[in-house]
């Protein structure tokens, strides 16, 4: 089966050269999501509320590549701030609840101060 590209449209993929998601057979390997809002190009200020638009945006690439949530095996958060991550837990808790996939939360700096969080998923299509 040949590798397939999905586009989110952000200006970022087409300037640094990425694709939102890569299907290859059977896995779907999301990249690093942030929480902008695509079609108006925002971003909220508040962490939770990003992770929340994190997850739609994963959602819809996943549903694109043929899968969705449920197919999540592996997840990786990204937060500048650590003591961020526990204002995300409900709403991580409401995505990945019941999926409990494998998990990762890293320190570290992001692109745009704005952001707060990214999220990154490794999907397995179930047949």
């Amino acid at each position: 089966m040949a590798r397939r590209l999905i586009s989110s449209g952000s200006s970022f993929e087409r300037d640094i050269g990425y694709s939102r998601a890569v299907v290859d057979g059977e896995w779907v390997f999301v990249s690093g999501t942030t929480g902008f809002d695509y079609a108006s190009m925002t971003i909220a200020g508040d962490v939770a509320a990003q992770a929340e638009q994190c997850l739609k945006n994963i959602t819809k690439a996943l549903e694109e590549a043929g899968s969705s949530l449920a197919d999540v095996v592996r997840v990786t958060y990204v937060l500048p701030d650590a003591q961020d991550f526990p204002a995300c837990w409900p709403v991580l808790r409401q995505y990945f609840g019941e999926i409990r996939p494998a998990a990762m939360m890293i320190s570290a700096g992001l692109a745009d101060p704005r952001m707060k969080i990214e999220i990154e998923v490794t999907a397995r299509k179930q047949g």
